[in-house]
């Protein structure tokens, strides 16, 4: 497990990263206190998961964890469970609309973070109301490519996700949507990502994650490439588990919960990525499911309330670096 966020390669184009947790002789520190004066309002637009892995379902147990306030509106229902999507029921647009605007009329929205829109119909109903409330933040998580290599959309709905991820605070696309958003091949490797990334965070002035998940590597590396260059590092060692059910869903949510308490994104990022590390962790002691099994969103609180949860142990330190920051 990755404990201090304090350490970082040092380059010319990188910038240290404050960690967002403590290292202690008993584990992780808990969270640390929220920036903003309230708790972050954060509101999920995205699909359902009956299982509770994905979708909404693991929007709003991140948001929580993230120490925010969740709110969900629902594009789709999502027959699925840990083996795959059986079915999708799509309501109308006009409810969506009536959702996004019952929520808008009451509630101040600090932070906004969109997953499965699926449809161009939906898309540009999502982008007329956002001209009407402009976020703060807003994290897209552009669902369109499978981690298998399945598109999930069709050609019309990829290039309306590619104009409406022109909106975004940050995107945080998996290696293959990385490659539809810059009209590239899939990256082999991180280098090539993050090349990838910079390009188009330059040319769109939106900021990128690149996650190297499913690269070929011990080392598992989440990077924030902001439109001017500087690129935010967070390292943390690949873990064996069949516990990755919505995975890209709870970053982006946690994400956007930082994001909205007035984290940095450096910092936002690394709070992200290492409770994620551990919800994955945690995961397959909830023993849902026979297939890919969600993560623990809850283990930290269930830690408070005195159960004992057990993981297997990092194999591995670090990578070889040298300390950056304060």
């Amino acid at each position: 497990m990755l404990c201090g966020h304090g350490v970082r390669w040092i380059s010319a184009e990188i910038q240290p990263v404050e960690p967002a947790l403590v290292c202690t002789s008993e584990g992780m520190s808990s969270m640390t206190s929220l920036n903003s004066s309230s708790v972050p309002r954060v509101l999920s637009i995205a699909g359902t998961d009956p299982s509770g892995g994905a979708g909404t379902a693991a929007d709003l147990k991140s948001i929580t964890a993230a120490g925010g306030y969740g709110m969900a509106v629902v594009t789709s229902l999502v027959a699925q469970n840990t083996h795959g999507v059986r079915d999708i029921h799509v309501p109308p647009t006009e409810f969506l609309t009536a959702q996004l605007q019952a929520v808008s009329d009451d509630v101040v929205i600090d932070a906004l973070k969109t997953g499965m829109l699926g449809t161009v119909e939906i898309i540009e109903t999502v982008a007329a109301w956002l001209d009407d409330q402009p976020p703060t933040v807003l994290v897209v998580d552009p669902v369109m490519v499978a981690t298998s290599g399945d598109r999930l959309v069709d050609q019309q709905a990829e290039q309306a996700m590619i104009e409406f991820c022109a909106r975004a605070t940050v995107v945080t696309p998996n290696i293959d949507e990385l490659a539809v958003l810059t009209g590239s091949e899939p990256a082999l490797d991180e280098a090539q990502a993050l090349n990838q990334a910079a390009a188009w965070a330059s040319d769109t002035g939106v900021s990128v994650v690149v996650k190297t998940g499913h690269l070929f590597s011990h080392w598992t590396t989440n990077t924030w490439v902001s439109p001017d260059g500087t690129r935010h590092p967070v390292y943390a060692t690949r873990l064996q588990s069949t516990s990755t059910h919505g995975t890209g869903c709870s970053l982006s949510a946690a994400l956007a919960t930082r994001l909205g308490a007035g984290d940095s994104p450096g910092t936002a990022l690394s709070w992200a990525t290492q409770w994620l590390h551990e919800a994955i962790k945690h995961g397959e002691a909830l023993h849902v499911g026979s297939g890919h099994g969600p993560v623990d969103h809850s283990y930290r609180a269930r830690q408070l309330q005195g159960w004992t949860i057990e993981a297997p142990s990092d194999e591995a330190a670090q990578p070889t670096a040298v300390k950056g920051g304060s």
